[in-house]
């Protein structure tokens, strides 16, 4: 009776290594199978994945630059209307060009234009306001083409995939799997890719609009407080 259950037991445990040998087989298959399909992809991954790499460079050094800029100024703008309102001009100009922003480069130019007329402070704010905005907005339209070429590649790839399943069927004058199975992993991969990567960017191009519209929002408040600061002596 032991010895039946020795060997039941026996059994039991290399059936149980035969499992996890076999799991772990299946496993490596499926990541074999992954990288195996993306290169079925055919030459149309190449410029796809181009795209995918150049819409996450743009995006992350936009973002990071963006809101490097969208910092909160609200300690910049008391120090500067402390120094205005003591008369100390030259530490106002001192506090803007230190604080190496957009919105000190903004004030900056404002408190050299003093003693002119407001419209024209005005001016030179705003066209430097229009250089820094312009700075922000830079490179992301080049993430909206990205959005929209990519998904035309992914389409492109389709028509290639059929036209092989075509020429495929043509040669051999099989309709089997196994025939049509190339043009069909050309197809269905690269429509699967280009719209990824053409989701991805379209989101992280509205995600970037938006953050500059913040700062743009800020960057008007902040002036127009500014102009309001320089106007309270002559009221």
């Amino acid at each position: 009776m032991t010895l039946l259950f020795e060997q039941i037991t026996d059994t039991a445990h290399k059936l149980i290594d035969t499992a996890k040998t076999a799991g772990q087989q299946v496993a490596a298959d499926h990541e074999i199978r992954f990288g195996d399909l993306l290169v079925k992809g055919g030459w149309v991954m190449v410029p796809i994945g181009i795209l995918a790499l150049l819409g996450l460079v743009i995006f992350f050094e936009r973002y990071f630059t963006i809101r490097k800029a969208s910092k909160d100024d609200s300690n910049l703008m008391i120090q500067v209307r402390g120094s205005i309102l003591s008369g100390n001009l030259e530490s106002a100009k001192a506090i803007c060009r230190n604080s190496n922003t957009p919105l000190g480069r903004m004030l900056q130019k404002g408190l050299l234009r003093i003693g002119r007329p407001i419209k024209d402070i005005e001016g030179a704010i705003e066209n430097v306001g229009k250089l820094e905005v312009s700075k922000l907005d830079k490179n992301i339209g080049i993430l909206g083409i990205v959005a929209g070429i990519a998904p035309m590649f992914g389409f492109l790839g389709t028509i290639i995939g059929v036209i092989k399943i075509f020429y495929d069927i043509s040669e051999t004058g099989n309709l089997s799997i196994g025939v049509i199975s190339g043009g069909l992993y050309v197809k269905m991969i690269t429509s699967a890719a280009g719209l990824m990567v053409g989701i991805v960017a379209y989101v992280g191009y509205h995600i970037l609009n938006i953050m500059v519209e913040k700062v743009i929002l800020r960057l008007e408040t902040d002036a127009i407080e500014f102009i309001d600061l320089l106007e309270e002596p002559s009221k």
